[in-house]
């Protein structure tokens, strides 16, 4: 089976085959992902692109920011993903007068039992939706932080797990900057991807105002996985093969960043085991059990931008990030045909 499809990376796209080539034992988990993919589209109408990106991450066992204005389908598109995915969600509205405890859980005295109870926090699901981030404090967005790293929190002193699988996916306005508290760089460098919905187009628009004259489309969504079947595809997932040519040309375009004469900080190995473990993901769902160096190519930019800090020298001159990263791909040789003829 091939079919060929747009893979949309924030501002370029980049054209890929989709070729299932799967050992058998992989291909009942890739059609249930693609099943996934599909039952979301019900719900969240044109945003292909973004869906498969999100369950790239889910698969990789990393998390994800979205920033875009308001009422482009942020929220409803974390909500119809854990339904899908037969996953536990939490949504935490954040704002100022959230506290870090809210997040990760706190010790409460029963005066009948005579001892204190812990009350989990927000953070006990499988999927947390992390709304508006940037509108609370520093010290309740680094509540996150233990957990999206070490999939655990502490409690006065007490080490408790997550649930597995665990996934935070962020979102914030790039239009309100009023009562923010923009996230510093160690938070940033936990998200693996960065995205950005945008508007639909007017037919895309038109299909989703009649689909909401009646119920809401969430309200049929059925669940295409659960749990376990998830952890199981997950684990699936690490047997994708990657080439030694392919770790290099990771830690080329990663090392290109720290040298880049217009970045004043670069990403960091961090980043380039997120390539790794997101490339491999990508590759599943798009019916391979092999990387490929597109692969690597069509998540660089959501991968990298974020992570990066331009001179101000760079912001004088308009230069962002995407275009340092667009130039990075543009100029670095690809494993097995040299340089990139994609434009960039």
């Amino acid at each position: 089976m091939s079919t060929e499809k747009d893979i949309k990376t924030n501002d370029t796209v980049v054209e890929q085959k989709n070729e299932t080539r799967l050992p058998p034992e992989m291909v009942q988990a890739h059609a249930k992902m693609i099943a996934a993919a599909d039952e979301v589209e019900k719900v969240v109408v044109g945003k292909r692109s973004e869906v498969l990106l999100l369950l790239t991450a889910m698969l990789a066992g990393t998390h994800v920011l979205i920033e875009d204005v308001p009422g482009t389908g942020k929220t409803t598109l974390a909500s119809t993903l854990a339904k899908v995915t037969g996953l536990q969600f939490r949504r935490a509205q954040f704002t100022p007068d959230v506290m870090a405890s809210d997040i990760t859980g706190f010790h409460i005295y029963n005066r009948q039992k005579e001892q204190f109870e812990f009350r989990e926090g927000l953070v006990m699901c499988n999927l947390l939706l992390a709304d508006e981030i940037n509108r609370a404090s520093p010290k309740t967005q680094s509540a996150l932080l233990e957990a999206m790293e070490e999939g655990q929190v502490t409690v006065d002193g007490n080490t408790m797990s997550v649930p597995d699988p665990f996934m935070v996916i962020a979102t914030q306005n790039p239009a309100g900057y009023v009562g923010t508290y923009p996230l510093p760089e160690a938070q940033l460098d936990r998200f693996s991807l960065k995205l950005s919905m945008g508007y639909p187009n007017a037919a895309e628009e038109i299909n989703i105002i009649k689909a909401r004259r009646g119920e809401n489309p969430l309200d049929s969504v059925k669940a295409v996985l659960t749990q376990d079947e998830l952890r199981e595809v997950r684990d699936l997932v690490k047997n994708v093969h990657i080439d030694d040519e392919l770790y290099a040309y990771i830690v080329t375009l990663i090392t290109a960043t720290r040298k880049h004469p217009a970045l004043s900080l670069g990403a960091s190995p961090r980043a380039s085991v997120a390539m790794v473990h997101l490339s491999q993901a990508y590759a599943f769902l798009h019916g391979r059990d092999f990387v490929q160096p597109d692969d690597i190519a069509a998540l660089f930019r959501a991968a990298i931008a974020h992570r990066l800090i331009l001179r101000q020298e760079a912001k004088l001159a308009h230069q962002t990030a995407m275009d340092v990263v667009g130039e990075i791909l543009r100029t670095t040789d690809v494993p097995y045909k040299g340089k990139r003829a994609v434009k960039a």
